[in-house]
């Protein structure tokens, strides 16, 4: 049965049409036939570049982007969509989102973790922003992979470097390459390209395995994820637990007077200003 994803992006995508493209390319190449995915990217006032990463680093401005993820997700569940897929390995605001949807809401970065742990004993991740180093170490020890997980390192180089060798990326091939082969020797058996536009350059030039190890290809794991949690949903009724904090839902009216309250209701897609 056909089905439709909500793609959240952290970019602004309509500032970058070749990575948006291959995006695209990449997606329509992972989905079964039946499935639409609709790409939607951060509003275009967000950053003061086209890289989101200069924001990125800092955490207290993290939490205020995070929240346009929030309004993406509210807003695929009001228009009728199946599955609101988080499209970047921090997860911003993925158990709140998924507290306040009826829908499946899946996450880049936990999708990505879990899957690797099936594939072999440990992995490692490689990611642009070194500053972000020790809060993906605390995302990995939130989801509980501390045991399968061999660490995390900057790639070695930037998202401007990929954007300027995109069409040529042989460079920032070789050094992702090194760089997986350094975590290779500290006991990684999988390895997860951090960033989308990084695993969609690799996956885009043909780039599965460093010698033995496999890469996680992060963006496949989040469609496929969320094309099975419709199927479940679907076929035996399986949804969320409502038990804590964590999952329980909000009052839908008290959830709408607070996003008017701190005015991030101007913000919601469709409605942007």
């Amino acid at each position: 049965m056909a089905m439709k994803i909500w793609h959240q992006s952290f970019t602004v995508l309509g500032n970058l049409p070749a990575y948006e493209a291959r995006l695209r390319k990449h997606i329509d190449g992972i989905v079964r036939p039946d499935t639409e995915v609709v790409l939607h990217g951060m509003h275009p006032k967000t950053y003061e570049t086209e890289y989101p990463g200069h924001d990125l680093r800092h955490n207290l401005l993290f939490a205020l982007h995070a929240n346009q993820f929030v309004l993406g997700g509210l807003a695929a569940q009001e228009q009728g969509f199946d599955a609101y897929a988080i499209s970047t390995i921090p997860d911003p605001m993925l158990l709140e989102i998924r507290s306040a949807l009826d829908i499946p809401v899946v996450g880049y970065g936990e999708s990505s973790m879990h899957l690797a742990c099936l594939y072999g004993r440990k992995f490692g991740m490689l990611t642009f922003i070194e500053e972000q180093l020790p809060f993906m170490a605390e995302k990995v020890a939130g989801y509980g992979l501390n045991d399968r997980f061999a660490g995390i390192r900057h790639v070695g180089f930037t998202f401007d470097d990929l954007i300027a060798n995109f069409n040529d990326p042989a460079p920032v091939i070789r050094q992702f390459e090194e760089s997986a082969r350094t975590l290779i020797k500290e006991g990684a058996d999988v390895i997860i390209p951090g960033e989308v536009p990084m695993g969609v350059t690799m996956a885009a030039h043909g780039v599965r395995r460093v010698d033995d190890v496999p890469l996680l290809d992060g963006l496949a794991a989040t469609m496929k994820m969320a094309e099975l949690m419709v199927d479940l949903r679907r076929t035996v009724g399986l949804e969320v637990s409502r038990n804590t904090c964590y999952t329980a839902s909000p009052r839908p009216e008290r959830l709408a007077e607070l996003l008017t309250f701190y005015g991030y209701d101007r913000l919601m897609p469709g409605r942007e200003e």
